[in-house]
């Protein structure tokens, strides 16, 4: 398989959705654009966060939401990865781990259809928003606890979705641990993603200095509320090369990892970590190591 493939060059393809509350219809929605980016050339595709359901009432979430080994949309997935021959990056859906708790999980298929990668969200978005919006993941969804780089024809592919882009310190270590890039599929709501989306993208993407793909949802959801959509691609040295709007399409990027090297070797902070005290004075000191 690796014959197949540049070492260090590829062309990916971001899917934007508006998923709304029919996971039938949000499969079949999904697998067109899916189609569209392979034949448009992509080699790695990534769909947003959960693709499949985009549900805020429990009762109607859990029975929409079915466990990973009888879940017929990863199993339809699976089967389009392996048709199409591409890697295929489900950027989240939800998969029941309990009665009570989903796991927001991300899946990374081979073009054999095979999963080879699995990343539960590790952050919960627990917040109330100015605008009056609340949302409380934590009440349907149990967080997971290891962060994940896969293993791809053109290097490390750290895994992360939506509010992890929040927490930088996870992007850097999953740069520390061999990762060239990083994945952030996501939901954001039109009031955080107008304010901070391409902010914290492109300051992960240098922090790390690894690319940054972010599949996003986007418009006017079934359940009334606005994702920010802007699915975009960004380089280890904070430049924009693809983003979307707000509409479903399909964004695509030509990604030369040959400049994680030169971004690393122009700024060696990856390089340079150093642990510290943090000093409250009066205080005694708290260490830090990162």
């Amino acid at each position: 398989m690796a014959g197949q493939y540049h070492p260090k060059m590829f062309k990916a393809a971001l899917v934007q959705m508006c998923s709304g509350r029919d996971v039938a219809r949000n499969v079949a929605d999904a697998t067109a654009l899916i189609r569209e980016a392979a034949a448009g050339g992509a080699q790695y595709v990534q769909t947003p966060e959960v693709t499949t359901l985009m549900e805020l009432e429990r009762k109607r979430l859990f029975a929409a939401i079915e466990p990973e080994e009888s879940h017929a949309a990863l199993a339809a997935f699976t089967s389009l990865a392996a048709e199409l021959e591409i890697w295929l990056h489900i950027g989240s859906m939800g998969v029941k781990v309990t009665p009570d708790k989903i796991a927001n999980r991300s899946y990374l298929i081979a073009p054999d259809g095979q999963v080879t990668a699995r990343y539960d969200k590790i952050h919960m978005f627990d917040v109330d928003l100015p605008s009056g919006e609340s949302y409380r993941e934590s009440n349907s969804y149990q967080a997971g606890h290891r962060a994940v780089v896969a293993e791809t024809p053109w290097g490390g592919l750290g895994l992360t979705i939506c509010y992890d882009l929040r927490f930088p310190h996870m992007h850097r270590a999953l740069a520390q641990a061999g990762a060239v890039m990083i994945s952030g599929p996501a939901a954001f709501t039109k009031v955080t993603g107008e304010a901070h989306w391409h902010t914290l993208l492109r300051a992960r993407a240098i922090e790390a200095q690894c690319f940054v793909l972010a599949a996003a949802q986007g418009g006017r959801h079934e359940h009334g509320r606005d994702t920010y959509g802007h699915s975009i691609v960004i380089t280890p040295w904070g430049e924009v090369i693809a983003e979307g709007g707000v509409q479903p399409s399909v964004i695509f990027a030509d990604v030369d990892l040959r400049l994680v090297d030169e971004a690393r070797s122009r700024v060696p902070s990856m390089r340079h970590d150093r642990p510290f005290e943090v000093e409250h004075a009066g205080m005694p000191c708290v260490k830090v190591a990162i």
